[in-house]
C-alpha cells in the first residue's frame, strides 16, 4: 500500500486529485468521499443563493448528480472544490430561472412560522431589492467574482480557478464591484 493510492477505508485522507481521478474511473466510494468533504460548503453556498433551504438542497443534489456524470472530464483533480462550486452556481441559476419570479407566501409554509413583522419585512425587502438592483448593474465578470466571494466564501485563488482568470484580476474586479456597490447602496442607507 502506497500513500498516493490509499485503500477504500482510508479515502477520507486522500487528496482531492486522487479522489477525482478514482471517481472519474467509476469509483463510487471516492466520489462519496468528495461529496462528504465538499458537501457542507456546497450546501452553504446554495443556501445563500436560493430562497428556501429545500430549494437549496435540491440544487446541491442536482449539482452532485451533474458532478458524478462529468467528473471523468475534469482535467485538474486538485481543482475539484472550485469545479463543484461552479456547478452549484450554474444549477442555482437554472433553478432561479425555473422558479416563478415572485412566489406566493402560501407556497412556502415554513416562511409563515418565521415571518418577520411588517417593519422588518419592509426594511429587509428594501435592502434586498436595492442589492439586487445594484448587483444587476454590475458587469457580469464583477458580479460573478462578488457572488463567489461574498456568497460562496471562496478565496481569491479559488475564484481565479473557477473563472479561469488570475488572482490579480479577481482582486481588481472585486475592488471595482465593491466601489460600485457602495455607491449604489448609499441611497438605501
Amino acid at each position: 500500500m502506497t500513500r498516493s493510492n490509499p485503500p477504500a477505508g482510508r479515502l477520507a485522507d486522500a487528496p482531492d486529485a486522487l479522489l477525482a481521478e478514482r471517481a472519474g474511473d467509476g469509483d463510487v466510494a471516492a466520489f462519496e468521499t468528495l461529496a462528504r468533504r465538499h458537501g457542507p460548503l456546497m450546501r452553504a453556498y446554495s443556501r445563500r443563493l436560493m430562497s428556501s433551504p429545500a430549494e437549496a438542497d435540491d440544487v446541491v443534489q442536482e449539482s452532485l448528480i451533474t458532478a458524478w456524470k462529468e467528473i471523468g472530464d475534469l482535467r485538474d483533480g486538485a481543482a475539484v472544490k472550485a469545479w463543484l462550486m461552479r456547478i452549484v452556481a450554474h444549477r442555482a441559476v437554472d433553478a432561479g430561472r425555473r422558479r416563478k419570479s415572485h412566489g406566493n407566501i402560501a407556497d412556502h409554509p415554513e416562511a409563515i412560522d418565521k415571518a418577520p413583522g411588517p417593519e422588518q419585512s419592509a426594511v429587509a425587502g428594501s435592502a434586498s431589492q436595492a442589492l439586487r438592483r445594484a448587483l444587476a448593474g454590475l458587469p457580469d465578470e464583477q458580479r460573478r467574482c462578488w457572488v463567489l466571494k461574498e456568497y460562496g466564501g471562496q478565496s481569491y485563488e479559488e475564484i481565479a480557478q473557477t473563472l479561469g482568470i488570475s488572482a490579480t484580476s479577481v482582486r481588481g474586479r472585486l475592488a471595482r464591484a465593491r466601489t460600485t456597490l457602495v455607491t449604489e447602496m448609499e441611497e438605501w442607507r
